[in-house]
């Protein structure tokens, strides 16, 4: 089944002047086709401008098209009467996880969306408890929010969005204010819920390392879908991808130069134990 699908969507923004005049509109999104099977993990890639956190709020019908259509769930985004059912299958994690926390103490936060879908106390501490432990984070479960790591924070908005049962989560550039640590925490932290609770991911960054594991990866330029393809597919293409503006990752990019300095070695190495391999039988 189609969790998320879109068929020519294009989304246009007035752009106006120093006083507030509009003086026209420019495209944000053009002609994007992508479509995403239920429980899948789906990475886009692309530059800063590219259209992807556009796209990302399309998802949650935070934006809806200009023209042509996004579906999430089977339900068309731009009908008004979808809008809850669109939300509770569709769960969005942004950047800032400051923007997200709500609460003074974490369980509160997390419980915070549960309640407001209108879950019997009962199930929302339920929920509140399995989304902690889901996250890594029980233990921080009576702490202040503001006390926390960053990527400690991102976990916290992770789980509150999980406590809310979405089909589908959408990370909206998780990792981006993180350092590595963090950014480590979060992705692990993903790939369990994936496991455990068999959501579909759909993961927006312009980080090269975040998306090897992906079963799919969309490359997004000036609003359109440039490239699409798995993992090994994508980074088969590093020349291509560097004229996108987007780094690949570092044993991708030595393999390919060891690759056209005569080396036998096969396309889109994505892991330091493939290129190791690699190397050896060509002993």
């Amino acid at each position: 089944m189609d969790m998320v699908q879109t068929e020519k969507l294009i989304f246009e923004y007035e752009k106006r002047d120093e006083e507030g005049n509009v003086i026209g509109t420019s495209r944000a999104i053009d002609q994007v086709d992508i479509d995403v099977k239920e429980g899948q993990f789906i990475a886009i890639l692309g530059h800063n401008g590219s259209g992807k956190s556009t796209l990302a709020k399309h998802m949650n019908a935070i934006l809806v098209p200009t023209e042509g259509t996004m579906w999430v769930n089977g339900r068309n985004t731009s009908d008004p009467s979808e809008l809850w059912n669109v939300r509770q299958s569709a769960g969005m994690v942004f950047q800032n996880p400051d923007n997200q926390i709500i609460g003074t103490v974490v369980e509160e936060d997390v419980g915070f969306g549960p309640e407001n879908l209108g879950v019997p106390t009962d199930e929302i501490w339920t929920r509140v408890e399995e989304s902690l432990k889901a996250v890594g984070m029980i233990e921080y479960r009576h702490h202040s929010p503001n006390k926390l790591s960053g990527g400690q924070k991102q976990r916290v908005a992770i789980a509150g969005v999980v406590a809310m049962e979405p089909k589908c989560i959408v990370l909206d550039e998780p990792t981006a204010m993180l350092d590595p640590v963090g950014r480590k925490e979060v992705l692990k932290t993903v790939q369990k819920l994936r496991e455990q609770k068999q959501v579909t991911v759909i993961l927006i960054t312009h980080y090269m390392e975040e998306v090897v594991d992906a079963d799919k990866v969309y490359v997004m330029d000036h609003g359109h879908v440039v490239m699409a393809g798995t993992p090994r597919e994508i980074f088969s293409r590093v020349d291509e991808l560097k004229s996108y503006r987007l780094d690949v990752p570092q044993v991708t990019l030595l393999a390919d130069e060891l690759r056209k300095r005569g080396l036998k070695l096969p396309d889109g190495i994505l892991r330091k134990e493939e290129l190791v391999e690699a190397l050896c039988q060509l002993n």
